[in-house]
């Protein structure tokens, strides 16, 4: 069995978590580096009739870098 079933978590997660591990442990000015391209948008867009209308972002990438 996989460490990560054994211990209770998705795959995603310890993902995430060796992800996170090997950011904190790179040098100052490579880890800022890493965190900002760690960020994801989020955009929106509806379909009316099979047809993608225009798209808005819910919350874009500028934002969540400084929240």
């Amino acid at each position: 069995m996989s460490g990560w079933k054994a211990a209770g978590i998705s795959y995603v997660q310890y993902a995430n978590i060796c992800a996170r591990a090997v950011r904190n442990s790179l040098k100052d000015d490579l880890r800022n580096a890493a965190l900002i391209r760690n960020t994801n948008g989020l955009k929106y867009a509806k379909w009316e009739n099979g047809v993608q209308k225009e798209g808005k972002f819910v919350r874009p990438q500028n934002e969540q870098a400084s929240s």
